[in-house]
């Protein structure tokens, strides 16, 4: 199953409004944001050229509302003669990063791009992260419902899994921890929140999630994420 199967075939998931207000909080960070650190973004890309060449960016397409699929833009981390099609995951020490990736993963300025999708519509700056199309049979089970909301850049899922790729286990199958562990932690997580949000909530998780980048909300052990699962 694909975004375009859930597209087709499940036409009845509903959209929950996204609001006029949020969306004017949507445009105005992220028009703002976009200009502060225009300087950094051509520092990334000068400094991706330099040591691998183009491209600069990696689009993906990611399920959006409705199950609607879109392009997802970041810089890229990976090595420019990595499969884009390769494994859907990123691990911690992952060898096709780069030394520039590397330093883009830790800080997440890998997601910078991601605020032309903000200005589009096709995201939010708070909102559930949007799975890419390998994971899109997750939604089932009542995890569908993830779906009504816009995906956006923040949340407390990508808050809680800020270190996500250090919670795979040494041993098993890092595919099926995340569809048997990860994901249904994350989509409970989104579910808890998303259908009370309030904008103040919103600007709260902003915050949160600012501290988080920086390094001030630690992700939950694994321990406590095997349970949650």
């Amino acid at each position: 199953m694909n975004a375009l199967d859930l597209s087709l075939h499940r036409s009845g998931i509903s959209r929950a409004s996204h609001g006029f207000a949020r969306r004017a909080i949507d445009v105005v960070l992220a028009a703002a944001a976009a200009i502060v650190f225009a300087p950094l973004m051509l520092l990334i890309a000068l400094a991706l050229l330099l040591e691998g060449g183009r491209p600069i960016f990696f689009a993906q397409t990611r399920v959006g509302a409705g199950g609607r699929p879109f392009r997802m833009y970041k810089f890229r981390k990976f090595d420019v003669r990595c499969d884009s099609h390769g494994f859907a995951l990123t691990m911690a020490g992952d060898d096709r990063m780069t030394t520039i990736g590397r330093i883009l993963a830790a800080t997440k300025f890998d997601e910078l791009p991601q605020l032309w999708n903000v200005l589009k519509g096709e995201m939010a700056i708070i909102g559930p992260r949007p799975e890419s199309l390998a994971f899109a049979d997750c939604f089932r089970g009542g995890f569908e419902d993830v779906l009504q909301y816009k995906p956006g850049l923040l949340g407390p899922a990508q808050v809680v899994y800020r270190n996500e790729a250090h919670c795979y286990p040494q041993s098993g199958d890092p595919l099926l921890f995340y569809r048997e562990v990860l994901f249904p932690a994350k989509a409970k997580l989104d579910l808890s929140y998303y259908p009370q949000r309030t904008i103040i909530s919103d600007i709260v998780w902003m915050v949160r999630g600012f501290l988080a980048v920086v390094g001030r909300v630690s992700s939950p052990p694994q321990t406590s994420i095997q349970e949650q699962g």
